[in-house]
């Protein structure tokens, strides 16, 4: 069956569903990398993007922007002078009923017997305030980080904006 949209996942209206020692089947989520660029350098500013609103981002929406932030971030301003971090990890795991959908499946499908539903996948539950993901960046690069904070936010699907502070030598 096709991948539903977003917005099927997106409302917090159950309790969070973690203990996977009693799910069997969880599929893995699609984000393994969660710190990308120089760890090692000492950066002077860090953008934030932090989430506005309580929602649940699908573990593939975090693996998207994920990537295209990362590539953003390579190609404008170099591999060595920047540190993107992931900071939600998708522990919610996400059920589905998987009814047919076709011509004919009348025959095939049994409703609302047995209708917990099967895992599917993976989901980020955030509340208003929760950061996201955050860039560390020189001063001279941070029209580049915001923009690709800009492209990470369009792929999360809910209202976010980018926070902007400076790192102090003891914060570093």
């Amino acid at each position: 069956m096709p991948l539903r949209p977003a917005r099927c996942y997106k409302e917090l209206k159950k309790p969070p569903y973690t203990r996977r020692e009693y799910i069997s089947g969880v599929p893995p989520p699609k984000i393994t990398k969660f710190v990308m660029g120089n760890e090692k350098r000492d950066y002077d500013v860090v953008l934030k993007l932090v989430s506005r609103e309580n929602a649940q981002i699908r573990h593939n929406a975090l693996e998207a922007a994920r990537i295209i932030a990362h590539k953003y971030l390579s190609r404008s301003i170099g591999d060595t002078n920047y540190l993107l971090i992931i900071r939600s990890y998708p522990h919610h795991v996400l059920r589905e009923n998987k009814m047919m959908a076709f011509a004919g499946a009348d025959r095939l499908q049994d409703g609302m017997r047995l209708a917990f539903g099967k895992p599917i996948g993976t989901a980020a539950r955030v509340f208003d305030g929760t950061v996201i993901a955050e860039v560390r960046v020189p001063k001279n690069a941070i029209n580049h980080a915001k923009e690709a904070l800009r492209r990470m936010d369009s792929k999360l699907g809910i209202r976010s904006e980018i926070v902007i502070e400076e790192l102090t030598p003891n914060t570093k």
